[in-house]
């Protein structure tokens, strides 16, 4: 792939030069998303208690250039961003937070300051506090307020997913998340017996997230940022973009809280609803109800993932990012 040719001293003033002239914004009674929406570049709102041990998720939009942060389904802090420029676009998929170091430099340009920087793979791409110019600018990375980055940091945990969309508005979806429903695997579904993947020991900690495109009619199933199991998923009817987070786990069963991405926002409790138009091998969904744990994330999207798979090395840039 080939690179830009930038002086490495340069561009690093550059990267300084825009880091710090952040500004947090009072809600004043407004709920996040509405919020998240009036923010200029630089802007942020927070209302987190970055103590809070609930599940959290990462959304970020490259059609707005906001980024919006869940936790337990209630959207609890927001900011601009500023993402890939065109050539250098960030890939859209579901990825976890490999890696974080508060105080990273840059290998490739020159030291470069990275702040606050959270890897989401291996080569190219990761959350970190840099300029913000209003539009996307970067070189695949997802910039962030300087002392947004300092919160975001931290308030999230390694293999935590982040959401990477190109959808201006994720609307709402209804029931819960069909395809770990062992119940659902009936000889009647003409996926019942199809082949899957599932190799749970190339991964044996973190965090489980389960990604399913319609586009693509494929489910795919991380943990610890690694691919552990795909398999074939059919949706009956339209499909919105959804995410459920399963809250707790006890003797009463599972809780699942849905994410509300658009309007005013905010988590509900879910229960079956749109199971059956769902459409998985028996056994697929039996070994994802027995691997998810509380915090895990399901989600549910109408784009397809084959221009940012889940884990997958993207090289966006060659080993630091922009």
């Amino acid at each position: 792939m080939k690179h830009l040719s930038l002086a490495p001293l340069g561009l690093a003033a550059v990267l300084v030069s825009g880091i710090g002239a952040t500004q947090q914004v009072d809600l004043n009674g407004r709920p996040i998303l509405d919020a998240a929406r009036q923010l200029k570049p630089g802007e942020y709102v927070w209302a987190a208690n970055s103590s809070s041990d609930a599940a959290g998720l990462v959304i970020v939009n490259l059609e707005t250039q906001r980024l919006v942060l869940f936790r337990d389904g209630v959207p609890i802090a927001a900011s601009t961003v500023s993402t890939g420029s065109k050539g250098h676009e960030t890939p859209t998929g579901v990825f976890s937070i490999l890696q974080k170091n508060a105080d990273h430099y840059s290998r490739t340009y020159g030291n470069a300051p990275m702040p606050n920087m959270q890897r989401l793979t291996w080569k190219g791409v990761a959350l970190h506090a840099g300029k913000l110019p209003g539009y996307p600018a970067s070189h695949g990375c997802i910039r962030l307020p300087h002392k947004f980055s300092e919160l975001l940091f931290g308030a999230t945990k390694l293999g935590m997913t982040v959401v990477i969309t190109s959808i201006p508005a994720v609307p709402s979806g209804s029931g819960a998340p069909a395809v770990m429903d062992a119940a659902l695997a009936t000889a009647g579904q003409t996926l019942g017996n199809a082949p899957f993947e599932w190799h749970p020991e190339r991964s044996a900690d973190g965090i489980v997230s389960v990604v399913i495109s319609a586009a693509d009619q494929r489910a795919i199933v991380m943990r610890g940022g690694v691919e552990i199991g795909s398999a074939p998923v059919r949706v009956a009817g339209a499909t919105e973009g959804m995410a459920y987070v399963l809250s707790s786990w006890n003797n009463s069963g599972k809780h699942w809280l849905k994410l509300k991405f658009s309007g005013a926002g905010g988590g509900m409790e879910v229960g079956a609803g749109e199971a059956a138009r769902f459409d998985a091998p028996a056994g697929f969904r039996q070994a994802v109800a027995a691997a998810v744990r509380p915090g895990s994330v399901v989600i549910v999207t109408p784009e397809s993932l084959k221009a940012g798979s889940p884990g997958s090395q993207l090289d966006v840039i060659k080993e630091d990012a922009g």
